[in-house]
């Protein structure tokens, strides 16, 4: 296989060199190996990378994706390391969809509520899971 310097790398993925070594800092790209001190990557690299981008794009931290790479046994592909990250992901993504809700709620409710002072409203959390409870406090409009 062909050796890449960083810049080709770089040019390859449109990720800039020092993300690179960011990425190889925190362990989530390979350590190259260096020829004259300088950094010699293997063509596979850019697929790696190409992963780690979309694994970003999809939500993943870096810790995630570290252990996407590393954090399994070499025995377990990557396609089913991949699969139960991103039900975890997908399980993750539900419930920050829950709580984005409740927030929209809590807001709405707060908006269409009227009450002068806030020292005054009678809102509570639990007017948050029934939308339609409204505001009773003498203080709204």
């Amino acid at each position: 296989m062909k050796a890449l310097s960083i810049g080709q790398v770089a040019k390859r993925t449109g990720v800039r060199t020092s993300a690179l070594r960011y990425y190889e800092d925190e362990g989530v790209l390979p350590s190259p190996q260096r020829v004259g001190g300088r950094r010699v990557y293997d063509t596979d690299l850019v697929r790696r990378i190409d992963i780690l981008r979309f694994a970003q794009q999809a939500g993943f931290t870096l810790d995630e994706i570290r252990t996407l790479f590393r954090g399994f046994g070499t025995d377990m592909p990557l396609s089913a390391r991949w699969q139960r990250l991103a039900r975890a992901k997908l399980s993750e993504l539900e419930e920050q969809a829950k709580r984005i809700e409740r927030m929209r709620t809590a807001l709405k409710l707060s908006l269409e509520c009227g009450c002068v002072r806030i020292e005054e409203c009678s809102l509570s959390p639990t007017d948050v899971s029934r939308p339609s409870t409204g505001c009773k406090s003498s203080g709204c409009t």
